[in-house]
């Protein structure tokens, strides 16, 4: 099993609504037009996940994103693909779409943004609030 751990806050402006993508970014604001954004200040960009699980992602491998807000988990399949670029200095969106540029972190992904638990993206539209995001490909 390979793992990343990503941590980030909410921001009054979290709405996640979007249909087909959910992101989350190292920005440290966010406008109401970010409506696939979950959450703000993450600690690391797609250009810092190591680069064995670059390849991992590049195989094509499942990978399982679990959010974890206090009590609350969630969790997003989605598929790496070799066409990953995986360089964005501040963003990782997962995709529900095969759309592929340098923000993509994963595709084909089961849930968007409007599909995660409304009980977690409430807590996120608080700038207190923090959430942990694991990044984990199955072996």
């Amino acid at each position: 099993m390979l793992r990343e751990v990503i941590h980030c806050r909410g921001h009054e402006n979290v709405r996640a609504t979007h249909r087909s993508t959910l992101e989350f970014t190292k920005e440290d604001y966010l406008t109401s037009r970010g409506d696939c954004i979950l959450c703000i200040e993450a600690d690391r960009g797609l250009n810092e996940l190591s680069e064995e699980f670059k390849r991992a992602l590049r195989e094509g491998r499942k990978l399982i994103v679990r959010i974890k807000v206090n009590n609350f988990v969630d969790e997003v399949v989605a598929y790496g693909d070799p066409n990953l670029i995986l360089d964005h200095e501040y963003s990782m969106v997962i995709r529900k779409s095969t759309h592929i540029d340098a923000r993509t972190l994963a595709v084909r992904a089961n849930k968007a943004a409007r599909d995660i638990d409304r009980r977690i993206v409430e807590l996120l539209k608080n700038p207190e609030v923090t959430a942990e995001i694991g990044l984990i490909i199955l072996d």
